[in-house]
């Protein structure tokens, strides 16, 4: 894993590299790029739309460059994509941390500051809810239809996510799934296929790292990659992730010496291959659809959906409501999938109207 630049650097060529490099955060590089993905298509979208009559522009106030007198001219919803990011990425970032807080209560108040200013512990559902919540707001100040916008945020959501999932897998930012007995940890950090005799051996290693989210019990699939598939596809160790999780690594010395004493599914990985060919779909139908709310209800149960199934080999905070067990995430993403089809169907017959 390469948790910054310079450890990457390093890693990548061999050679040292300045130690200011440090600073950079691999995941943040990840965060900045999904922001920057989801500002492209969602301006290419409301563009579209306004080309279509759909969205129109509002007198607002401008500074001018040349004689910094304040006038008043046409904005476009375009115009404002970065403002609307800008706002989404504040109140996204902070419910995440809110939603997180509530998922891992018990930790949450042991050390509150801790949790709320660490790299890591963050919830994308609470941080959707929390932006949406903004965005109702910004687009009723500034009289964009919402459900035109929201329309043509779909794809740009379900690639952000893609995106800055791929910034969780590369730093071990710990959004991993549970463990696959079919592999084991050796002390220098190399993964191997599990030898006869070894699964007891594993199996304690697994009871030890999985003690804090699974007391009592050790949720875990044997599953050796077919001989057609590199193993990383369903085992990876996260071998110098960011928070430093796991077992020392043998003769590794600095920082990012930690290793997870065993093989679990990589889940950041396969959401970002999901979610990057979810919104090739929804682009690519984009045009076809001319109902509103009918691509956002896609969106939602596409969403809800790919969420809802990788939780089921995620490493995750289960509720206790008797008969069931579920997360969060699969609490969410349930309601997201019924939200979707409410939408479809509730919306399917109407035609086309302006904003």
């Amino acid at each position: 894993m390469y948790p910054n630049f310079e450890f990457a650097l390093e890693q990548l060529t061999g050679a040292d590299v300045p130690g200011f490099l440090s600073i950079f955060q691999v995941f943040g590089l990840f965060v900045a790029f999904a922001f920057l993905a989801a500002a492209w298509a969602l301006t290419s979208e409301l563009k579209r739309k306004e080309q279509l009559g759909l969205l129109q522009p509002v007198l607002g106030n401008e500074k001018d460059k040349k004689t910094g007198e304040t006038k008043q001219v046409w904005i476009y919803p375009h115009q404002r994509v970065s403002e609307i990011v800008i706002i989404c990425a504040v109140a996204g970032l902070a419910g995440a941390k809110i939603f997180n807080a509530l998922e891992t209560w018990n930790d949450f108040i042991q050390d509150p500051i801790g949790n709320l200013f660490s790299r890591s512990g963050l919830t994308f559902y609470g941080g959707l809810i929390c932006a949406t919540l903004v965005l109702v707001y910004y687009a009723r100040k500034y009289k964009i239809g919402f459900k035109h916008l929201c329309d043509a945020a779909a794809p740009a959501l379900i690639l952000g996510y893609g995106v800055g999932r791929l910034g969780c897998h590369f730093s071990g930012d710990g959004d991993w799934g549970i463990f696959n007995s079919a592999y084991i940890t050796y002390p220098d950090g190399s993964l191997h296929l599990a030898a006869a005799g070894q699964y007891e051996q594993m199996l304690d290693m697994a009871k030890g790292y999985f003690a804090n989210n699974f007391p009592g019990t050790v949720p875990h699939i044997y599953a050796p990659a077919p001989s057609w598939l590199p193993d990383w596809l369903y085992a990876m160790n996260y071998a110098h992730n960011v928070n430093s999780e796991g077992v020392a690594i043998t003769n590794c010395t600095g920082n990012f010496c930690a290793v997870l004493p065993v093989g679990v599914f990589p889940t950041p990985l396969y959401e970002a291959v999901v979610c990057i060919c979810i919104f090739g779909f929804l682009w690519a139908i984009r045009r076809k659809i001319t109902v509103p709310w009918q691509m956002f209800g896609i969106y939602l149960i596409f969403n809800g959906t790919e969420r809802f199934l990788v939780e089921k080999i995620r490493v995750n905070t289960k509720y206790d409501l008797g008969f069931i067990h579920p997360t969060q995430a699969e609490i969410i993403s349930t309601l997201l999938i019924i939200a979707g089809i409410l939408l479809i169907i509730s919306n399917r017959k109407k035609a086309v109207t302006t904003a």
